[in-house]
């Protein structure tokens, strides 16, 4: 195979066998699509279009990547570098979320090997055409290209390379495209476990670079930003740009926790040649001017790769516990959507054992409901709305009080008022009672039987009942109609049995209301009598309190020192109480005894409802509109209807299915590695520290000299130097602080938080105490 051969002496300290399995992992996660479900730890390449992303790329892989004339890259291109006894290359597409199924799978279908380099060119443009770009129409493209290459010389490293930043549109990038790119590298730079590699090129003024910006909004702190620095040999030698630019590398004028590097790019006048020539043009290249100046960890493509494979690293482990936790709790959201959609049911059994367990659920809570038992959280809070709604027996005794208030004030015809009333309702036909009498004895008289003059037929009590109580039956239903509609919940069980229910209790309610509409009055109740007695006694209180207040002339009967005439009040009060027309007489007292039976007929009919047709007919049914015996004499359609799955749900099971399935190999491959010692053989940070001792000392000899450069002697088949790491120190580190860059944060021992409402068991874990790291010092300032 024509791929390039790589230096890997600087590689082989980080290749302990604990760190490749780490880094395959999360590799194969990703591959899998866990990507989609949570962020993974990886270094993703962004820059302005023309800023020479595609060469640092390049020389970083080993690999040619194919530029036709202006074109750039049209869609993220994950690079995936794999130490391997045996070299190897394939090329495959990820497809992104906002695809359809089909369009998924016929992107996923696409999977080539690579025979030998040549054929890379090609295979990138079919797979643009699988994506759908072309020249003139779709532009861009959101799926992921991922090309694979393994071999004994690839460091371990997978890196995201995204669509230049435009600045404008073209003739041939419009401005949706303008919109898409910066969509695409936007959403790739927030998530929080992404490494930014943003390059900048010294053709053009940084400060005018889109990247710069975009990183600096999406990360402030700098802490997961390192910049590169490309096509250095632009500037030109001893110019002001070139002073900017070295400050810049020195972390000076644009701070990121990371720092920056310097690569060349194949020579710019040429325009051509091979990786090999590039390297060796870059190494000569920084052993003269300024650039000679800048340390050798921060110069090169050799210790890019270096650093890119300490920085991924160190990054992987200190993220690893909050991934375990964000998987942890992917995986208990998947659980409970599983959950909601029950146990598969394809099969006349599944579905009816779903059926026979719904109905179970849901006899316990309606009995629940209607015995006044809140316990279950199914009923929340009696304060709100659904709260109260659930509570059952709470809403009957509501919906009865209302009965009882609304038929005891609007279930007459006629309110009788006397002349001092204050309070008169304004829903009643109004009328004094000797209007009252009137009505009452013209009624008498058109329907005589053999009664004696002065009395009544018992027959006229039950007309002027009728009478005074028609509105009685359509309160009652109108009472039952409101319970019935609102416990309507299920369209092919709950609605017809609800139907069933409304009838029966329309019926039951006639049933009730017969004797009052139909027979004659009958009631043993001793609150009838009571009632006639009240009637007659507060009748004639009033009528010898008028004659008394007109007797004394007074407003009010608790006036004092007046003189009385006994005989005068006397026959005054004898006066009122006969009545010698017999047919009035007759008509009062009937009125007297409508009165008190309406009193009593009212009650006795409130309770009747509440207890013969709201408890006996509804509530009462209630719990057995779907228990599991009517589940089993249910026809096989109606159950199919009722509990089969339609295409959206088995389509959401499958998927749910899968991501669970994905999640819980995901979590259990970073618990693996959260519990192992994943420091290698060597430890980085002593690397770093000898390495940053020997910087220290060299500034020193240069400052002491005055010569203000050291030249350095390197040449292309020397061993490539130690570089500066970026794992924590173990020990304490000095305390003097670099502008440059600073460590990544140790990673710490990690922690599983469980989610209190839906935890079942209590784990417990220590915590680990990470020391403040203070960067340690590339050369003395």
């Amino acid at each position: 195979m024509a791929f390039t051969a790589l230096r890997t002496e600087a590689l082989d300290g980080l290749c302990s066998k604990e760190r490749l399995d780490l880094m395959d992992s999360i590799d194969s996660l990703r591959s899998q699509g866990i990507n989609h479900l949570v962020s993974l730890p990886q270094i993703i390449v962004c820059g302005d279009q023309s800023s020479g992303k595609s060469p640092v790329l390049e020389a970083i892989s080993g690999l040619s990547f194919p530029v036709k004339g202006n074109l750039c890259t049209r869609f993220p291109t994950e690079l995936v570098l794999r130490k391997t006894p045996q070299t190897s290359a394939s090329v495959s597409i990820v497809p992104h979320n906002d695809r359809s199924d089909s369009e998924k799978a016929a992107l996923i279908a696409f999977h080539e090997e690579l025979e030998s380099f040549e054929g890379l060119a090609d295979l990138i443009d079919k797979a643009k055409d699988v994506m759908g770009i072309s020249t003139h129409g779709n532009a861009f493209a959101k799926d992921l290209l991922r090309v694979e290459v393994s071999g004994p010389d690839r460091p371990h490293l997978t890196i995201v390379d995204l669509p230049g930043l435009i600045h404008s549109e073209t003739r041939h990038q419009s401005s949706s495209d303008v919109g898409l790119i910066q969509e695409v590298v936007e959403a790739y730079m927030r998530e929080s476990r992404s490494i930014m590699l943003a390059v900048v090129s010294a053709k053009n003024d940084f400060a005018n670079q889109v990247v710069l910006k975009l990183v600096r909004s999406v990360n402030p702190a700098g802490n997961r930003t390192l910049g590169v620095i490309a096509k250095p040999d632009t500037l030109y030698s001893g110019s002001e740009s070139e002073s900017l630019y070295v400050s810049l590398a020195r972390n000076q004028e644009v701070e990121f926790r990371l720092g920056w590097h310097v690569l060349k790019n194949l020579d710019s006048e040429a325009g051509q040649g091979s990786l090999a020539q590039r390297n060796v043009q870059e190494i000569e290249f920084f052993h003269k001017g300024i650039w000679a100046e800048l340390p050798e960890s921060v110069l090169g493509i050799d210790q890019l790769r270096n650093r890119l494979s300490k920085v991924l690293f160190s990054h992987i482990t200190t993220e690893l516990p909050s991934l375990i936790r964000e998987i942890e709790g992917k995986h208990t959201v998947c659980q409970e959507r599983l959950a909601t959609l029950g146990q598969p049911r394809t099969t006349q059994l599944e579905q009816q054992a779903h059926l026979i367990s719904i109905s179970e659920s849901y006899q316990r809570l309606v009995q629940s409901a209607v015995n006044g038992d809140w316990n279950d959280r199914f009923f929340d809070d009696a304060e709100s709305t659904i709260g109260y709604r659930r509570r059952i027996r709470a809403v009957v005794h509501d919906l009865n009080d209302q009965f009882a208030k609304t038929l005891s004030k609007k279930g007459h015809r006629r309110h009788m008022i006397d002349s001092g009333e204050e309070s008169i309702p304004k829903h009643c036909n109004l009328v004094t009672r000797d209007a009252f009498v009137d009505h009452i004895e013209n009624k008498m008289r058109k329907s005589r039987g053999r009664e004696l003059p002065g009395l009544f037929h018992p027959m006229l009590v039950a007309d002027l009942f009728r009478e005074q109580a028609p509105g009685k039956s359509w309160l009652a239903v109108a009472h039952l109609a409101d319970a019935a509609t609102s416990a309507a919940i299920m369209r092919n069980i709950v609605k017809p049995a609800m139907e069933d229910m409304l009838t029966a209790l329309n019926s039951k309610t006639g049933e009730l209301l017969k004797p009052h509409q139909t027979l004659h009055p009958i009631t043993y109740n001793h609150y009838f009598t009571d009632t006639i007695q009240n009637v007659r006694q507060k009748r004639e209180r009033d009528r010898v309190t008028r004659v008394l207040r007109q007797y004394f002339k007074v407003k009010s009967l608790g006036t004092q020192d007046t003189i009385v005439n006994l005989e005068d009040l006397a026959k005054a009060l004898v006066n009122g109480t006969t009545e010698p027309d017999m047919h009035r007489f007759a008509a009062s007292e009937a009125l007297d005894h409508m009165t008190a039976y309406y009193k009593v007929a009212v009650k006795r009919f409130i309770d009747d409802i509440a207890v013969e047709v709201v408890e006996s007919v509804l509530i009462s049914a209630l719990p057995t509109i779907l228990s599991p015996a009517k589940v089993f004499g249910m026809p096989p359609d109606l159950v199919a209807r009722i509990a089969g799955e339609n295409e959206e749900t088995q389509t959401q099971r499958h998927q749910l299915s899968k991501q669970l399935e994905l999640l819980c190999r995901g979590a259990e491959t970073c618990k693996q590695f959260a519990v192992n010692d994943l420091s290698g053989t060597e430890d980085p940070a002593e690397d770093e520290k000898s390495e940053n001792e020997e910087n220290e000392e060299e500034e020193k000899e240069r400052e002491s000299d005055g010569s203000g450069a050291v030249e350095k002697q390197r040449d292309a088949g020397s061993n490539p130097p130690q570089i500066v790491t970026y794992l924590p120190q173990p020990q304490e580190p000095q305390v003097e602080e670099d502008p440059w860059y600073a460590p990544t944060p140790q990673p710490q021992e990690p922690r599983v938080e469980e989610d209190l409402l839906y935890a079942t068991t209590t784990r417990k874990k220590k915590h680990s105490h990470r020391k403040t790291v203070k960067p340690v010092p590339c050369i003395d300032e």
